[in-house]
């Protein structure tokens, strides 16, 4: 966090008055006799009084249960802290509580089909058929349902219709290996699997037919496949139990039927990236998500009925399950299948042109990506309909926040979010009543009490610290699937501080509040003593224009001594010299130090990233340090598996260095 602050946009008085956040503090003054002044005295009362500030949600929300709770929260004891206990409601009906008419419920393109929309009734009528359908099965609460399926509004469907049933929820993108998928989805015995034929990417199109045998044959649970022809290899199937979607979707079914299920039912299971193992199968509620969704979405997204909502994700990111909380508002969801550049590095800002989206989202590589290629959307597309832009799954830099408002747009509200899997949520995020400042995540979440411990498990401010959550969220898992004793679960995230939730992010809170995310606590590099994040690094090398992307780690090699390589992933056609050596030496010695400047830098083919998009500093770290490669990484969590192999090979290096 920069000592000189730049401003890059404040709200206004006008917009101030309009959003979620500001009508639900005048509702509790109204309702509780509760008065604040600024954001930060109402997150400090929604920490300090968490089971006050949670029923408040609820209330203003007006969620509904056909049977009272008992109490707000049992005890602040994590993990095993209970929600509303007593409460019987439904995720999906909650949903269709908030049709809009006038708008779109979903919006959709892919690289293989025309932008098209579905109006709540189709939606509505659509999951009535395929819950029908999945009750004929004999699918009831409690019995798993699983999709290998792309971001299109049928997946949506599946969901929608199995979470109205009381099924559990999962789904992994086609794109994933079938080892990928059968280490995630038999730990949790489903007993349908939805899914695709194949899928397109970059204009390159993908059978799964073959994939989809394989993953039927290896979980002996599925007893139905329900396979949607969406790239015209459906005829090759040949698979047991196989029926299509045209035929699930063949019934008299009209209307939906909600079962009543416990605020701690389970809704859906998503996994953690299983880069050094099999993935956690981290299961969240009905009722967890549900109230963090109105919170997060609404006080803190701003989203409002008539807002069109678009994130860039697969269904194997859990940014895709979050896409639902716009719909719970009265939004539209804007969802879009393929390569974000397919057709050009544009595409995205095309289509939120042509859906007049409210809201943008991506990963912050895409945007760093965008700005790299040197496009301006704000020449080229007609975004007088965005009003916000988010960015998540990795630090923004400095230079990607001053680029949207200089090429983007000037007046948007810009933020960054740090949360992810784990909660379906943020920890740190937006708010619309704060400015928004060059490089720093606006502020700690109401009802979150976030802060950076010291060593000595202290929180402190303006200094770099383990984020740590010190007391529960409804959004909190409520288990991993099949984790006996919940020793996965406690060696997660409470081993460090036990009874504190240890994330396993290196943050700085600032005396304004606003927060900075430095880099992942287990690949934090150290110089000298010095621990530097690894986000830092890379937007030092950002700056060097012939350099596509990079990886750094730092490895302790015994007696106090260090080595800090760089791997750097060229722009096509370019190679690695001493010049640009040299260019990467300026850039992180004039940005930031010199203990920044790496030991060694070399180029690589690719850097290699999980399936949801994040680098694999520790893996890589693990195997230059001579860690068993089995337990150092997982291929199939890979987005790009044989990028792996140079650094095996290089380990050979590393590991001579430690002898």
């Amino acid at each position: 966090m920069t000592d000189k602050i730049k401003v890059l946009w404040e709200p206004s008085e006008a917009f101030k008055s309009k959003t979620v956040i500001v009508r639900y503090m005048a509702w509790l003054k109204q309702h509780k006799n509760l008065a604040f002044d600024n954001y930060e005295a109402l997150r400090v009362w929604s920490v300090s009084h968490i089971e006050d500030f949670y029923q408040s949600i609820w209330e203003f929300n007006n969620i509904q249960s056909s049977t009272p709770y008992k109490q707000v929260l049992d005890t602040h004891k994590m993990p095993g802290a209970k929600w509303f206990e007593g409460a019987s409601l439904n995720y999906t009906q909650h949903i269709f509580r908030s049709n809009n008419p006038d708008n779109p419920a979903i919006m959709s393109e892919s690289e293989t089909r025309p932008l098209t929309e579905l109006s709540w009734l189709q939606l509505e009528q659509q999951v009535a058929k395929i819950a029908a359908y999945l009750r004929s099965l004999g699918i009831k609460k409690g019995d798993r349902v699983v999709a290998y399926m792309p971001n299109i509004p049928e997946t949506a469907v599946a969901f929608l219709a199995a979470s109205s049933i009381g099924a559990v929820w999962s789904a992994a993108s086609p794109d994933f290996g079938t080892d990928s998928v059968v280490d995630r989805f038999q730990q949790i015995s489903p007993k349908v699997l939805f899914c695709v034929d194949g899928y397109s990417y970059d204009g390159k199109h993908f059978s799964r037919v073959a994939e989809v045998a394989t993953i039927k044959s290896e979980i002996s649970s599925i007893e139905k496949v329900i396979m949607l022809d969406y790239m015209g290899f459906a005829d090759e199937a040949k698979i047991d139990a196989l029926t299509s979607w045209q035929q699930a979707m063949d019934n008299d079914a009209s209307e939906i039927i909600f079962e009543a299920l416990d605020f701690d039912h389970p809704l859906w299971v998503v996994y953690s990236s299983g880069t050094t193992g099999i993935p956690k199968a981290i299961t969240h509620s009905h009722g967890g998500v549900l109230l963090e969704n109105y919170k997060y979405k609404g006080l803190m997204g701003n989203i409002q009925r008539g807002d069109r909502f678009f994130w860039y994700s697969t269904t194997g990111w859990v940014m895709w399950n979050t896409i639902f909380g716009v719909l719970l508002c009265g939004g539209t969801a804007i969802v879009y299948d393929g390569s974000p550049a397919f057709e050009g590095i544009g595409k995205l800002w095309s289509l939120a042109e042509r859906t007049e989206a409210t809201v943008f989202g991506g990963g912050a590589a895409y945007f760093i990506s965008c700005m790299k290629s040197g496009i301006e959307p704000a020449k080229q597309y007609n975004l007088s309909k965005l009003q916000a832009i988010g960015s998540t799954g990795s630090p923004l830099p400095i230079e990607a926040f001053e680029w949207i408002y200089q090429e983007v747009k000037q007046d948007v509200w810009l933020y960054s979010a740090s949360g992810g899997t784990d909660i379906v949520s943020a920890f740190v995020g937006s708010c619309p009543l704060l400015p928004v400042v060059a490089g720093e995540i606006q502020c700690r979440q109401l009802g979150v009490d976030v802060h950076a411990f010291n060593e000595d498990g202290q929180p402190v401010i303006n200094e770099v610290g383990e984020m740590v959550i010190t007391k529960p969220m409804p959004s909190m898992p409520i288990y991993f699937w099949n984790d006996k004793d919940n020793e996965r679960y406690l060696d997660s995230y409470f081993d460090m501080f036990p009874g504190y939730w240890q994330h396993g992010d290196w943050m700085k809170i600032s005396e304004r509040g606003s927060v900075e995310i430095v880099g992942r606590s287990d690949s934090t590099l150290n110089r000298g003593g010095i621990r530097i994040g690894t986000s830092e690094v890379y937007r030092g090398v950002d700056h060097v224009s012939e350099i596509s992307d990079s990886l750094v780690v730092s490895l302790e090699l015994g007696n106090g001594q260090y080595y800090m390589p760089l791997f750097v992933q060229m722009k096509d056609g370019l190679s690695l010299n001493d010049d640009i050596k040299q260019q990467i030496k300026t850039s992180l010695i004039e940005n930031f130090t010199r203990r920044h400047v790496p030991d060694e830098v070399f180029q690589v083919d690719e850097i290699p990233f999980t399936m949801t998009g994040k680098k694999l500093e520790t893996p890589i770290k693990k195997i230059l340090l001579g860690f068993d490669l089995a337990k150092a990484v997982n291929r199939d969590s890979m987005k790009n598996p044989k990028s792996i192999d140079y650094f095996i090979e290089f380990s050979n290096k590393t590991i001579a260095m430690q002898q």
